[in-house]
């Protein structure tokens, strides 16, 4: 079977795919481009890096799934099957209500995720053999792929556990001989550590940001690694690892002084401020290019929703101003909304409601929707172009207080720092400071309702309630603790039938 390397061509670069082949068959390449003719030059280096986060950005939905669509966001109304403005849920509700199988597993084929490792392995690869390659380039690219490729597989470990590890370049497939077993979860863990170290020392003493930060960057690494060894200290490393995860996250305040916190917490997500001082990294979204793929998802039809009303503007919902035009699966519930202080401006920026006005003045509630990524107008359309964060500002500082209640120290200055500028104006240190609400008692419980309120939305809070521990998902979530198993996900029957190494997700049915 001859060896193929099929080359797509992307608005962003080139990436290069390995192909898929059928027993029996040789599939000649589709395009004249080649492994023989690529590598030659700079530019063809410089494509593949763009074409790599090109790839990354269209893994935005399965970040944002996994992170947090089976966590105590999401769901309709009590006695309600669908959503308020009636449409249909359309299976999305077995993630918030746990109950995933192999043919609805909720997130398939592992997040597409491999389908960009097999490229940063072959990048790393290509990386080291190459010589047209600035110095200073090729290590800033060998620091990408490392950092994105540890990335992906805490993402996986987190998710399935027990995960397949491939780290060598692959371009050819075949058939014959796909059945790989998955490496225990702790080899995993150790591979993300590995490649999280290797991916530091390539940057070196670099910490610029490329593309106006939706490039992998050195800062990406750093917070990723205070998390992964968050992950750890929360379980086996106790304060050896919480502390290294305090130290990567100084490092990174110590060395880039342009990082801050907005003043408005709107101004964060704003489209036309894209890396602002916040951002550490997010995927880019701009117009005419590539939009959030949320409004599936995530927004009602603008006709169903000129039926109710916005009490905060006093006026009913109209199809020109209020074009969401999606298709509203994951509705917010209205408990989920009233978690919020209606002094805290993240509540108001972040979640749209609903109502219904029975009479004049008199609004009651019926339901609610997405609002933090609102996008912008054109044209009469909505088009969603907010970027998406995987780490920004505020995530380091309470990372940072995190690791600091682990260590027995006060995370007061952090907490405090962010709380501020959700509530703005209102903010009032002796009541809503640290450690003044009744939450604060409890430090961990506090932590974890601040990154709700901060984090909604953007692929964290399941995350953050499992780095935490399983009494936490049992606490906040609808996963029973007799069914513990459900803190992770089902492999789907495609990727069983395709690797028959592959072994379901214990407590799942077997395949």
């Amino acid at each position: 079977m001859k060896k193929i390397i099929n080359y797509i061509l992307l608005s962003c670069g080139v990436i290069i795919l390995a192909s898929s082949c059928k027993k029996q068959l040789d599939l000649a390449p589709i395009s004249s481009i080649s492994d023989a003719n690529y590598w030659k030059t700079p530019e063809h280096f410089d494509a593949f890096v763009s074409g790599l986060h090109s790839r990354f950005r269209g893994h935005t939905s399965a970040i944002q799934a996994l992170g947090e669509m089976r966590s105590d966001i999401f769901g309709t109304e009590p006695g309600s099957a669908g959503t308020f403005t009636g449409e249909a849920t359309q299976g999305v509700e077995r993630m918030w209500l746990q109950l995933l199988t192999l043919d609805a597993p909720g997130v398939s084929n592992f997040g597409g995720f491999y389908s960009n490792i097999v490229q940063l392995n072959l990048l790393i690869s290509k990386l080291d053999a190459t010589t047209v390659v600035t110095p200073v380039n090729k290590n800033y690219y060998l620091g990408i792929a490392y950092g994105m490729r540890a990335y992906y597989y805490f993402q996986l470990t987190r998710a399935w556990g027990d995960v397949v590890i491939q780290t060598d370049p692959v371009t050819a497939i075949d058939v014959s001989n796909l059945a790989k077993a998955a490496s225990p979860a702790d080899e995993v863990m150790a591979l993300i550590k590995s490649d999280i170290e290797n991916s530091l020392s390539s940057f070196g003493s670099d910490y610029s940001f490329r593309n106006t930060k939706s490039y992998w960057s050195k800062a990406a690494t750093l917070m990723l690694k205070a998390e992964v060894f968050l992950w750890t200290a929360h379980r086996s490393g106790g304060n050896t690892d919480a502390t290294t995860a305090l130290n990567a996250l100084t490092d990174i305040q110590t060395n880039i002084s342009s990082l801050s916190l907005q003043s408005s917490f709107a101004n964060i997500f704003a489209y036309n401020n894209k890396g602002n001082s916040e951002i550490i990294l997010a995927n880019r979204y701009l117009l005419n290019e590539s939009s959030l793929p949320f409004a599936g998802t995530f927004y009602p039809q603008t006709a169903l929703l000129a039926n109710y009303y916005d009490s905060l503007n006093n006026r009913k919902f109209n199809v020109t101003q209020d074009n969401w035009g999606g298709l509203l699966r994951a509705p917010i519930p209205v408990s989920t909304f009233r978690k919020f202080n209606d002094l805290d401006s993240r509540k108001w920026f972040s979640i749209q409601s609903a109502y219904n006005s029975p009479s004049p003045g008199v609004y009651l509630i019926a339901g609610c929707f997405v609002k933090k990524y609102e996008g912008e107008q054109n044209q009469g359309s909505r088009v969603y172009t907010n970027d998406f964060p995987i780490y920004r500002y505020a995530d380091l500082l309470l990372l940072i207080a995190e690791a600091k209640i682990i260590l027995g120290q006060n995370p007061a200055t952090e907490i405090n720092l962010v709380r501020a500028r959700g509530y703005g104006a209102n903010y009032n240190a002796g009541t809503l400071g640290y450690p003044n609400q009744a939450v604060d008692a409890d430090p961990k419980q506090a932590i974890l309702q601040e990154r709700f309120f901060e984090f909604i939305f953007e692929g964290k809070r399941w995350h953050d309630l499992r780095r935490m521990g399983d009494s936490y998902v049992f606490q906040h979530t609808s996963v029973l603790q007799s069914e513990a198993f459900k803190v992770l996900w089902p492999i789907d029957r495609n990727s069983l039938t395709n690797n028959r190494a592959l072994v379901q997700t214990p407590g799942y049915p077997a395949f």
